[in-house]
This record gives structure tokens, sequence and C-alpha cells, in this order.
């Protein structure tokens, strides 16, 4: 059961939140992706030598690597484990093929509702079950069970109760109330669920100070343990509006080997880098009032068609939600707004950001400019019961490493020809909004036959509801259910419940996708070319929408994307120093 928490927390500081861990403690992290993680604790907690933990968190990504690191983690419960643009992160991975540390795979819905019901005193909690994946033997402690009420089947998990949650977070006022700016990912639910909430916070301010702010959310001061005063404890995550995450730093330190991953990610010597906090502060009129860039008139690539035809998808009534890690689909809702769907209504950062701009892709400011234009922030958790579980969203275009016959999609682990395993990073939400989504979009960068298989090893999430007969007892809407890959454009056909190729790829023929294809391959009687962006389309995607070609990430092998990277942060550096200098002398501009 969770504990009631005393009315104001202690404040104190960072050893003094680490030394509040315990060996063996239920770990919660909060923040989301490189947004508020709480590093300078992490890393403290790794120097006071704390063991055993069972790490907890929807994302397992930097915080993870850092435990691993300092040997201190035994389990890992998580979603989905990624270092966004810098791929799988190593320690997880190595962890995970080697066995050394056992990994419990959950569903983000499962995880969200144990959480509530350790949050509520609750002995379960129902949610809806993935149907057509795997997911359901995988999640601790879940069941299917005929509802009480209605007698339909219905998944019931337990409570996921946490000893200790950690987070970062913008400011507290001096009585110990928690200001969080911007999406709060899961962070509501796991203080909840935790008999101790350590929180770092940027500033401390005066009694009242907070009511000041908009776009925020509170966790009032009876649900903290302890507070740190910890002015750039998320860095080299963002913590806006203070600085932006520095992905140079991030890359230099995941690059190199010599040193301790918790060394290289400590505050610079004269603190936090002046251009951070330059950056958090550039506006969206700044960008949005910037020149286009200019980029010729080469061939459209491969990547540019697939996210001209993606967005060609999208209509003013489309609802677009853009999940973990997606260039492509950030790319392609934002060209489809820009252009021919101004009133559509796109989410990113799951869902925390919503109603958003569709500003340029500069990778040092997305997250600042989609808080900034949002119109609204939310929580993981109740995005899922307003938004994915209701069915109001219509599109989430997510990558797959191994799509099957019948549109299976395997993200959690692949056998190597050796026997042994390839980890991959995990579902995340895949297995529930694959059947809450009117359109089920995917996409496969490089078509081969070990991308599309006959059938999946792990299917981590499936179209199980396909035809209206199943969908709308479920409150879903019926739409379609595509593969994008870079040779063709299949179908999943309600009669056959099997991939159909409905386009092909500009200049590629049909023999040439049955080689590339581990299945017999059908082709639709109507199956055309897909068409060619126009050069409007094309001049808005390369100059306005994605600058600096991020999309290109998901389709380079890893051999070349080193160089990728390397590119696109020189290039983000050099325009990230543009739009500050704009938003400091605007005439100039």
């Amino acid at each position: 059961m969770s504990l009631v928490k005393s009315n104001r927390p202690r404040f104190t500081d960072i050893e003094g939140l680490a030394a509040m861990v315990g060996h063996g403690d239920a770990f919660g992290v909060g923040g989301h992706h490189f947004a508020r993680l709480p590093i300078a604790l992490l890393r403290a907690i790794a120097r006071y030598g704390v063991k055993d933990l069972r790490y907890v968190s929807w994302a397992g990504g930097l915080p993870l690597e850092l435990l691993l690191e300092a040997d201190a983690v035994a389990e890992i419960d998580l979603c989905f484990s990624s270092l966004d643009i810098f791929g799988v992160p190593p320690k997880f991975r190595a962890a995970a093929e080697s066995g050394a540390v056992p990994v419990r795979d959950w569903t983000a819905l499962a995880m969200i509702q144990a959480l509530r019901a350790a949050q509520q005193n609750l002995p379960s909690m129902p949610f809806q079950l993935p149907q057509g994946s795997d997911m359901l033997d995988r999640v601790p402690g879940a069941i299917a069970r005929p509802d009480p009420v209605a007698g339909t089947d219905t998944g019931f998990v337990p409570p996921l109760r946490l000893d200790t949650f950690v987070v970062h977070a913008q400011r507290a006022d001096e009585s110990g109330n928690v200001q969080i700016i911007g999406p709060r990912a899961l962070d509501f639910a796991m203080a909840g669920a935790a008999r101790k909430v350590l929180v770092m916070v940027e500033e401390i301010v005066p009694i009242g100070a907070l009511r000041q702010d908009g776009h925020q959310s509170i966790l009032t001061r009876n649900q903290v343990s302890a507070i740190a005063l910890a002015p750039g404890g998320a860095y080299p995550a963002s913590c806006l509006p203070f600085y932006v995450t520095d992905y140079q730093a991030l890359s230099e330190a995941f690059a190199t080997k010599e040193a301790a991953l918790s060394d290289k990610l400590r505050l610079p010597p004269n603190g936090l880098p002046e251009r951070l906090r330059d950056a958090a502060k550039v506006s969206a009129e700044t960008v949005l009032a910037m020149p286009a860039l200019a980029y010729g008139d080469r061939k459209p690539s491969v990547d540019e068609i697939i996210a001209a035809r993606i967005a060609a998808e999208l209509d003013n009534e489309s609802f677009a939600s853009a999940g973990a890690v997606s260039p492509l689909a950030n790319v392609a809702y934002r060209l489809a707004k820009a252009t021919h769907a101004p009133d559509m209504i796109i989410a990113t950062m799951s869902c925390g950001h919503l109603d958003i701009v569709p500003s340029p892709m500069i990778l040092s400011l997305i997250e600042s400019l989609d808080c900034e234009t949002a119109a609204a922030h939310a929580g993981g958790d109740d995005t899922y019961s307003t938004y994915y579980q209701a069915g109001a969203v219509t599109h989430e275009i997510v990558g797959a490493a191994q799509v099957d016959r019948r549109g299976r999609v395997n993200t959690i682990a692949l056998r190597k020809p050796s026997g042994g395993i390839l980890r991959l990073p995990g579902q995340g939400g895949m297995a529930d909004v694959a059947n809450m989504h009117r359109d089920y979009l995917l996409y496969i960068p490089r078509h081969s036959v070990q991308s599309l298989v006959d059938e999946v090893e792990i299917a981590s999430s499936a179209r199980g509801l396909l035809t209206p007969a199943e969908r709308e007892p479920m409150g879903y809407r019926t739409g379609k259910a595509l593969v994008f890959t870079d040779l063709c454009v299949f179908r999943l056909d309600q009669a056959s419940r099997e991939l159909t190729v409905i386009e092909t790829m500009p200049g590629v023929i049909q023999q040439q996708i049955r080689d590339a294809t581990g299945f017999a391959v059908t082709f639709d009687a109507g199956c055309r070319e897909v068409p060619l962006p126009s050069d409007d389309t094309l001049a808005v995607l390369r100059n306005r929408i994605d600058p600096l070609g991020l999309r290109r990430l998901e389709f380079v092998s890893a051999k070349e994307r080193g160089a990728l990277i390397a590119e696109i942060l020189a290039a983000d550096r050099a325009m990230v120093e543009h739009c500050i200098a704009a938003q400091r002398s605007p005439v100039a501009s």
C-alpha cells in the first residue's frame, strides 16, 4: 500500500537525496526522453554504491545506462529503451542479451494502470487487452478475465509499487510544492505509487510565486519527501525554460569509451554552457520568421518520397500523435500541416505537447518550440485515458524492425544467426495503440528478407482488431492498416488478414519486391506507382520542415549513422547560433 507522505518535504542537497535511496529499492525515474532527467542525482546514487535496484520506468535510456554502469541494477521493468538519435543504449543491450539483468517488457497502458492501482490503493486495475500481440504474457502479473459487469475479456494488472521515485523539475516553492512545466510523462502516477518522492529543482521561489506560470502541473508538498536545489541538474538533458539538451555533449559521451559515462555527463567546470540557455529563449516567432533555406532542385530521395506519401494520408480532421523516436513521423505530420492540412492536430512527445505549430525540426530546438506552441501539455497517463483509449487519435506512424505477412511487429528482440539474441528498443505503447488508433501506419526504412518475414518470433504489437465488426464494439473507428517501405506500400487486407502490395516506389519493379520479401507477395489488382512529391511540397519539406534532414537517420546503415549524426550536429549548431543572433537582433534578421 502506498504510504501518505508528510505535509512538508525536507530541503536538502543532492547528496542528501542520494542517501535516502536504499539497497534493493523498487526505483522509479521520471522525465521523458532527454527532458528533465535527474542526471545529477543518478550520478550521486551511483557514487553512493547503491545496489540491487529494481529499475522501473516507461523508458530506460540515459538514466538506466548510468545505473547499469554503476552495477546498481538487479532487475529492469520498462516499455522502451533508446538514446533517441544515438540508437539502442549499449549497456542495456549488453545486459539484456547476456541475461545478466532480467528485463520485463510492459505495454505503456499496463504500466500506467499498475501504477494507478498502487496510487489508488486498489488490488488491481483493468486495461484494454493488446489484441493480436504477445504482450499480455510478458507483462508481470497481468491476466485476461471476463469483466464482472459486461462479461467481455479484459486485462487486469496488480499494483506496481515503488519504494523511491526520483525526478527533476523546474521549481519548488518554499513550502515544498513542486512545479513541472511541459509534458509530465508518467511523473504523477509514479509519484503516487511511491513511498518516497525525491525531487531536484532549478529554483526555489517564494510561496505564491508558482501561481504566475502557465502550462504547468503541481506536485503538492504532501506528495514530496525531499527537495534539493540543483541548477543544471538535468544536464546534458534539457529543463525548459532554463536550457535545452546538449546533443553535442551527448554525442561525445557516447562516442568515447576512455572514461566512465557518469564522468562524461557532469556539468562543465564553468557551469551550463551559455548557448544552451540562449537556445531555450529562442521563440517560435523568431524561427518561423527566418528565411527558408534553399537546397536546389535535386531529385527527391526515397526518404522524401515516403515522407510526402505518408503526409498525403493526413487531412484537416486528423489527430496525429508522434511517439518516442520517430523523425520520419514528425516530418510527415509537420509537412501535412504546413501544406494541405493546416487544421489537423499534431501531438508530440508521446502526446505531451498537444496541437503544436509545425515549426522546423531543428534538433536542439524541437522540444522548446513544441513546448511553446502547444495549446496544452499533458502526461502520458492522462493522454491514454483522454485520447488513446477513447479512440480519438486517427494516426500514429511508428517504425518497425520486423513485420510479418500478417502485419505483426517485432521491436523487442531478434534471433542472431549464431543463435544469440539481438535486443531491440522495445514496443513502448505500440501494442496498445495499434488497435486504438483509427489508422495503423508502420514504416520499415530498409526492405529486406530479414525485415519482412513470414512470421515474427515475438509479436510485440499487431492490429488484432481489424474489421468494423471487431472494432466498433470496443469504441474504435475503422481505418487503414498500411506498411511503408523503401520499395512499396502494403495494405493489411481485412478479408485475408495478410499484407498486399498496393503501391510500388518509383522505378521499383514487382520482382525486386518479391526477392526482398521473406514471404510470398500478393499484388493488388489496382497496384500503382507512388507519385513523386511536387516541387512545392519538396521545397517545404527540405527548406522549412526538415532543414537538417533528420529523416535521413532512419534510412542509413549503422556504419553510416555516425557520420550523418556528426553532419547533422554541425548544421544544428550553426542554425541554433543563427537563431540566437536573430532573437537578440530581430531587426538585423
